[in-house]
């Protein structure tokens, strides 16, 4: 609880969120998928990559375990974005940070870091890749519940 007159330093809720990585392939459409999803209609959110990738359908395996489709998700780049104006941007590799700052310079949005594996680097059997993308999955699911204080709906 804030105490009256103290300043709220509490990040608010924005109501449109941009996903950054790479290539637009892995990380970024879960996360965007993901905050779609605990989010339908509060939150405008895309994603985009520096770089154009193709799609991975271990995204789309993992992603419908949990009951969300990603399967109509096309790689964009950050320059085949018709949108601008973000109240948030999401990066999530060091390169995908770095062009976000460049892109946003300007623009009074804020830019935030989170640090996430890439499960394309994954080896191993196709029980253990997928465990790899399951873990950057729960990873982001968490890690957006918490920043964009989802509250589970009521039932009744």
């Amino acid at each position: 609880m804030v105490p009256p007159g103290s300043p709220d330093l509490s990040p608010r809720r924005p109501t449109s969120v941009l996903f950054v990585c790479s290539m637009n392939a892995v990380r970024s459409p879960m996360a965007a998928a993901i905050a779609s999803s605990l989010f339908p209609g509060q939150i405008y959110v895309r994603s985009a990559g520096v770089r154009q990738g193709v799609r991975d359908p271990f995204v789309d395996s993992v992603m419908e375990e949990v009951g969300m489709d990603t399967s109509r998700h096309q790689p964009k780049t950050l320059e085949d974005l018709d949108e601008s104006g973000f109240d948030l941007v999401i990066t999530l590799a060091p390169e995908a940070h770095h062009a976000a700052l460049e892109l946003t310079r300007t623009d009074a949005v804020d830019v935030e870091y989170w640090p996430t594996m890439d499960p394309t680097l994954a080896t191993g059997s196709r029980s253990q890749i997928l465990d790899a993308y399951r873990g950057i999955r729960d990873q982001l699911m968490q890690r957006i519940k918490k920043r964009l204080a989802w509250t589970p709906p009521v039932s009744g």
